[in-house]
């Protein structure tokens, strides 16, 4: 198959941890022909996607990870497969890209699907599952905000669209600076916060669930650095190597066939404790982690995956 992956610059990617080079070297290895372009370079010209990039080939050497070829202009509906994973923030520039992705159904399978991916934020699909959440609240309006802390008095504020663990913050119940961080998010953008209960369990850490079409493949665990409440890798998590639990399973079973439908092939979730907390479709990460800790082929289930769909097609 033509393989088209839609990312940020490929050049300075950490090739031991980043889930697209993964994919991307298990693409070639089952013998489909690569294709790099960033976000900026996708553009619609008189009734065609047009995407402006590189032929790529990868290699698992660091520096010399990526060879890439000529710049050229190629029409996305001539390609089979195209990859949504550049990373947020997402905002209208993100969104704008699923909407001329949309356009290549049916003859292109775009991953994961546009459509859905615009429709359930991380932070927003969760609402669909009130019984496998934290109390949560999301608001604009402070006053909310104030009332919900002052009910469950050990909370983490967030900004809705956020991601990486950026503009986390813990307010203990003796904690005074609700309003001043109010001021300064509202401040710069439009976007409302959501706030949930603290979950004391993160501190044994924050597990990410693997999903593929639907159906749970493994996990890892993500542990907070000492003296940070986020666990997100970005900020200094470790990796841990755990297995699925009970409650992980019945969490997977609940939103399992919702994913499905949706078309999301390669979901994330992140479950403290008993809690379901994120459902990230958007760029999820851990396949290399997975692999090393279990030595399980994500990449390989989600190829196999994307193939028999193709099949069908």
């Amino acid at each position: 198959m033509k393989v088209a992956f839609q990312m940020d610059p490929i050049a300075g990617i950490d090739i031991n941890a980043d889930s697209t080079f993964r994919l991307a070297e298990e693409a070639q290895a089952r013998g489909h022909e690569l294709f790099f372009y960033l976000p900026e370079a996708l553009s619609y010209r008189e009734g065609r996607v047009i995407a402006r990039g590189q032929s790529l080939r990868v290699r698992r050497e660091r520096g010399n990870h990526a060879e890439l070829g000529e710049m050229q202009d190629i029409d996305l509906a001539d390609i089979d497969v195209v990859w949504l994973r550049q990373d947020p923030p997402f905002d209208m520039f993100y969104i704008t890209t699923t909407h001329l992705l949309d356009r290549l159904a049916p003859d292109t399978l775009v991953v994961n699907d546009p459509f859905w991916v615009r429709n359930c934020p991380e932070k927003l699909l969760v609402l669909d599952f009130p019984e496998l959440i934290p109390p949560t609240v999301i608001a604009r309006d402070l006053p909310t905000i104030r009332a919900f802390k002052d009910t469950h008095g050990d909370v983490i504020l967030k900004p809705l669209y956020g991601n990486g663990g950026a503009g986390v913050f813990r307010l203990t119940p003796d904690d005074r600076n609700l309003s001043s961080l109010h001021e300064l998010f509202t401040g710069f953008t439009r976007e409302p916060l959501i706030v949930q209960k603290f979950l004391p369990a993160v501190a044994k850490g924050d597990k990410r669930v693997i999903l593929v079409d639907g159906e749970a493949v493994g996990a890892i665990n993500r542990v907070p650095a000492k003296g940070e409440t986020r666990s997100n890798m970005h900020v200094g998590g470790r990796p841990e190597k755990v297995e699925l639990s009970d409650r992980d399973r019945e969490i997977c079973a609940a939103i399992g066939p919702a994913l499905r439908e949706k078309g999301q092939i390669f979901v994330g979730i992140d479950v403290i404790g008993d809690y379901l907390t994120e459902i990230n479709v958007t760029s999820p990460t851990g396949i290399q982690e997975l692999e090393r800790f279990d030595g399980i082929n994500v990449a390989a289930r989600i190829w196999a995956a994307i193939e028999a769909k193709a099949d069908a097609a």
